[in-house]
């Protein structure tokens, strides 16, 4: 567990669409990456293990989840 506050950001390939997800990459260093809706800052956080994140990413980068 951390102290550390969330420094949360978007993508830069955001479109500002309003289908953002906001991440707190800097709390990846103590194992976990929290994830939330941009459109509800003070809505729940998904809380991923950074092997589960870093998995889904790599999933993303492949096409993995393409339609």
């Amino acid at each position: 567990m951390t102290n550390e506050s969330p420094r949360w950001f978007k993508s830069s390939h955001s479109d500002n669409g309003g289908q953002c997800v906001e991440i707190a990459a800097n709390l990846a260093a103590h194992g976990t990456v929290p994830v939330r809706d941009s459109k509800d800052p003070h809505g729940p956080v998904l809380a991923f293990d950074t092997t589960a994140w870093s998995a889904f990413v790599a999933g993303i980068k492949a096409g993995d989840f393409a339609p």
